[in-house]
């Protein structure tokens, strides 16, 4: 987990310290009530424990955030924005990005450095949002919530995110905490917290550990992690030592309502010739958000109706939606589920039957079709749904909110969690391949070291690019940084010996040096989060912005 796992800011502070899912579609919060010696998941000003990630900029009220803005999509869809994670740390050019930008009613533009920024129009001004500035809005709504709930003012956070977000990725939901006025105390992964929630919950029937495997299936991602739990009556405290991960995170619910939605647009066309739909925003939002109920009715029922009158140029919408068409229409992505499933056990060395319980969470984990799947590949294992899946990832960041608290102050933590790299990190070498130093699901901290040489004769300095992801093309890959060492003794190329090494501590910083093992000389380079995303200067004009 290369520096972002933890937060390098200063100044841990007090209680309370609070726990965020940070959701595709939907947000939580929750807090380790220290007088009460439990997790309360925080209800909202509507009620409601989960808090939908939608920012709407509208002509009179302003901002608004949350269920609020979600209410009104359908009727200012250009200005409504959501699924901004699947934007945040990511460049506009990117593949992912491209092909989310058709589904989406508001616009995405390019900016400096190839940054997505979002383009609205809010009381009669038009005006472009990077990804961290949207969420930061969401974040803030999140902190607002714990704070009418405690009546105290909040400053600590932990916020989650998925397995496989990259470093840029980290760093931006980081700044998106700053921004919204947190000290972001850390970055965990969500199935992480999960298990925590998982692990909390149940009562041990023995005092043997077990090997728990967490299916988180939300809006926007899934991650699959395999974790062992332990009792840890020899360190006062449950431990969690994460073993694999996989994720895919461009897969979740807003991917199988994009395909239906797109399916009841092409049944529309069809059935009124002439009449394409396609151009009308508002129209498309009306349909996805009677989809969303129908996907709900779905998951307890076999066959539901959607009806939308005057969808479109005065005609009505009525449409017979079966599971089974359901299942049909997406089975691509379903069987993408199972992929990262079986590379999670892969890459931990195990087959199914050496994993004790597997554990649904997110939203999407609902759908019958993925219980079922789940359920067949474990050959009939009763899945644990103990827990409740939206709020489980909120919960287990609140625990280990309060675990950094208390560690500060030097006393016991609630838990002790053991950590693993999510990306493979390495050094381009030859013809812009990257040569691995650690490979993905590395315990850490961590050290290796590796021996390359010069690929010109007389090369007096040599360029380390440090690169994080699973391709054999560093281009392909993240860059993290890069440092130069010169003053190499001129000789023909492959002679000199350079020594490469890569030490990730028990934060998750990574720490590259390099040295002429004949002369001596040597370079170094933290990658911290001030390497990647936006300066400090950025963050801090759109804090000053957020309090405005």
């Amino acid at each position: 987990m290369v520096a972002s796992s933890q937060s390098q800011s200063q100044g841990r502070g007090d209680w309370p310290a609070i726990g965020i899912d940070l959701g595709t579609t939907y947000s939580c919060v929750a807090v380790w009530r220290q007088d009460r010696n439990r997790v309360d998941v925080i209800a909202n000003d509507q009620g409601d424990r989960l808090t939908s990630s939608v920012v709407a900029f509208t002509a009179n009220e302003g901002i608004v955030v949350g269920d609020a803005a979600a209410n009104q999509a359908f009727s200012n869809p250009a200005n409504t924005v959501y699924d901004v994670k699947r934007l945040i740390g990511r460049r506009f050019s990117d593949d992912c990005v491209q092909q989310d930008m058709a589904s989406w009613p508001f616009k995405v533009v390019a900016g400096r450095d190839d940054r997505p920024m979002i383009l609205v129009r809010s009381r009669g001004e038009e005006r472009q949002f990077a990804p961290e500035q949207i969420s930061a809005m969401v974040l803030a709504k999140m902190k607002e919530t714990a704070e009418a709930y405690l009546g105290v003012k909040v400053k600590n956070a932990v916020i989650t995110v998925p397995d496989y977000f990259n470093n840029s990725q980290r760093k931006a939901t980081m700044d998106a905490g700053t921004i919204a006025g947190l000290n972001v105390m850390r970055i965990i992964m969500e199935p992480t917290a999960a298990a925590i929630a998982y692990g909390l919950h149940k009562k041990p029937v023995s005092d043997q550990g077990r090997t728990v495997l967490v299916f988180d299936l939300g809006g926007g991602t899934l991650d699959v992690s395999l974790l062992n739990t332990d009792p840890g009556k020899e360190i006062g405290a449950p431990l969690f030592d994460v073993k694999a991960i996989a994720s895919d995170t461009h897969l979740g619910g807003s991917d199988f309502d994009n395909a239906m939605v797109n399916y009841f647009v092409r049944r529309f066309i069809r059935e009124h010739k002439n009449t394409d739909i396609r151009s009308n925003q508002k129209a498309i939002q009306r349909l996805r958000t009677a989809w969303e109920r129908a996907k709900r009715i779905l998951s307890s029922r076999t066959q539901t109706t959607i009806e939308v009158d005057a969808l479109h140029a005065g005609i009505d919408f009525h449409q017979t939606i079966t599971r089974t068409l359901f299942e049909e229409l997406n089975k691509n992505l379903f069987r993408k589920c199972l992929v990262a499933l079986k590379q999670c056990l892969r890459d931990a060395k195990l087959d199914m039957s050496s994993v004790h319980d597997v554990v649904l969470v997110g939203g999407s984990t609902r759908i019958p079709k993925v219980q079922n799947m789940i359920k067949e590949f474990f050959d009939g294992k009763q899945l644990c749904r103990n827990i409740n899946p939206d709020e489980a990832i909120a919960y287990g960041a609140a625990v280990d909110a309060a675990s950094f608290i208390r560690e500060s102050k030097m006393e016991p933590p609630l838990t002790m969690l053991l950590d693993v790299t999510p990306l493979s990190l390495g050094v381009e070498v030859d013809f812009g391949d990257m040569t691995v130093l650690i490979p993905r699901n590395t315990a850490i901290p961590t050290r290796k070291e590796q021996v390359f040489s010069t690929y010109h004769d007389d090369q007096i300095d040599v360029v380390i690019q440090v690169y994080e992801g699973e391709s054999a093309k560093a281009a392909e890959n993240n860059l993290l940084g890069k440092f130069v060492l010169t003053g190499i003794i001129p000789a023909p190329r492959g002679v000199p010996n350079i020594n490469v090494t890569f030490d990730i501590d028990q934060n998750g910083v990574l720490n590259a040096s390099v040295n002429d093992m004949a002369t001596g000389l040597e370079n170094k380079i933290t990658i911290t989060n001030e390497n990647v995303g936006l300066s400090m200067e950025e963050i801090e004009r759109m804090a000053q912005e957020a309090e405005r």
